[in-house]
């Protein structure tokens, strides 16, 4: 092992096992998304196979913004041999302007969350008389 090697691990320990860990940009509990704005509406897909959405998924709107969450919990076990899978997940993204919060859909098939959020329709500028006084 070189000498510079040796320093740079001494200077900073674990340096290895926190970019595996913690970069901020690595795959690691990461809920990937996609987001659409079409026919009145904004669509956010997000990937989350294997998780139960009677229980695992919440859903939250509030101040113009769009919180996926999720947790599960999974263990098998066969002829003396058992793994678990464990996790939680949080992704937030803001809606867009007319967003109306009060008639969001979801819905989940095949490991997909889909959640629709209808947009209203945009009002032209209303025009303000200047009164003279």
């Amino acid at each position: 092992m070189s000498t510079a090697l040796q320093r740079t691990r001494t200077m900073l320990p674990g340096l290895a096992d926190w970019f595996d860990t913690a970069w901020p940009f690595a795959d690691h509990n990461l809920v990937r998304i996609e987001e659409s704005a079409e026919g009145g509406s904004y669509t956010v897909r997000a990937e989350l196979p294997g998780f139960d959405p009677g229980k695992g998924i919440h859903l939250t709107a509030e101040g113009g913004h769009l919180t996926i969450a999720a947790e599960r919990e999974a263990r098998t076990e066969e002829k003396g041999h058992s793994e678990f899978h464990y996790g939680s997940f949080r992704r937030t993204v803001s809606l867009p302007e007319g967003a109306d919060t009060s008639k969001i859909t979801a819905k989940y098939a095949n490991g997909i969350l889909e959640v629709t959020v209808p947009l209203q329709q945009n009002k032209p500028a209303k025009h303000i008389e200047i009164v003279k006084s």
